[in-house]
């Protein structure tokens, strides 16, 4: 188990096939804040059904995507 294992349950609960979330909604699920060692572990998502697409530093925000069935 990995401590991002709530954000990547959060997605699989949400179902939409893309959607962004800020930081400080990341915040929210997580309890606290990403950092670094996210890139590390955005790979992670696949095992839920998501991609991490791209992390916009200057927005503040996180692209996530929905694998299809045959990924």
């Amino acid at each position: 188990m990995s401590k991002y294992d709530p954000l990547w349950k959060h997605l699989k609960e949400d179902d939409r096939s893309q959607f962004r979330l800020s930081f400080d909604e990341i915040k929210e699920v997580l309890g606290f804040e990403i950092d670094h060692s996210f890139l590390n572990y955005k790979k992670e998502a696949k095992d839920y059904g998501y991609q991490v697409g791209k992390i916009s530093l200057k927005e503040k925000h996180v692209l996530f995507q929905k694998l299809n069935e045959e990924q």
